[in-house]
């Protein structure tokens, strides 16, 4: 990896800012824009990096935007450099995680205040009611494109189908009945520790 420049970094901020205007449904639905620029584009990432990434922050508590900081991490890491010295590496990497985070952050939170203020004040107006019925189908079109980029990443289309099965089911299951989430995940990571998916 070639070492970061400012415009690398500037590149990275502006980036994850556009992606933040654009993260409709959460940061989690712009993760094919991140994949194509960090992996396909800009070589910053592996794609085991990014899915690691990924997958590590959805496992772990807390709020769906961490992935954004341990991408930003792991593209901090690979900027340091495999011969830097660990407070180098370390400093890298927290620059790196900020960077994503300010940029993901910074104008979609500012853009929601005023726009939930706005909205707020104009609730009753036919346009904020269509607005607000017209997002639900973008925001499931935007999971589901996440969705296939998370699993492509895993093997042939055709040897996922269990995965696919999986998911179908859970979607019903959410969509049809009162069954709590965490018993689905429940299922899912049982499914997955005796090899079923």
């Amino acid at each position: 990896m070639t070492t970061f420049t400012g415009a690398d970094w500037l590149a990275l901020f502006v980036h994850f800012a556009s992606l933040s205007l654009l993260a409709v449904g959460g940061a989690i639905t712009t993760v094919p824009a991140m994949h194509r620029y960090l992996v396909t584009d800009r070589m910053w990432l592996t794609n085991s990096e990014f899915t690691t990434a990924i997958a590590l922050a959805q496992a772990a508590p807390g709020p769906n935007v961490l992935f954004i900081a341990l991408l930003g991490w792991q593209v901090g890491l690979n900027a340091a450099g495999a011969g830097a010295s660990t407070a180098h590496t370390m400093s890298m990497a927290a620059v790196g995680m900020g960077i994503a985070m300010l940029g993901i952050l910074l104008p979609s939170t500012t853009l929601t205040f005023l726009a939930a203020r706005w909205g707020h004040q104009n609730r009753e107006l036919r346009a904020v009611r269509a607005f607000k019925q017209a997002m639900a189908p973008i925001v499931i079109a935007l999971l589901i494109a996440t969705g296939w980029i998370l699993v492509s990443g895993q093997g042939s289309a055709a040897g996922l189908w269990p995965l696919w099965l999986l998911a179908g089911i859970s979607a019903l299951a959410v969509w049809k009945t009162r069954i709590h989430l965490l018993w689905l995940l429940a299922f899912g990571a049982a499914a997955g520790a005796l090899g079923w998916v």
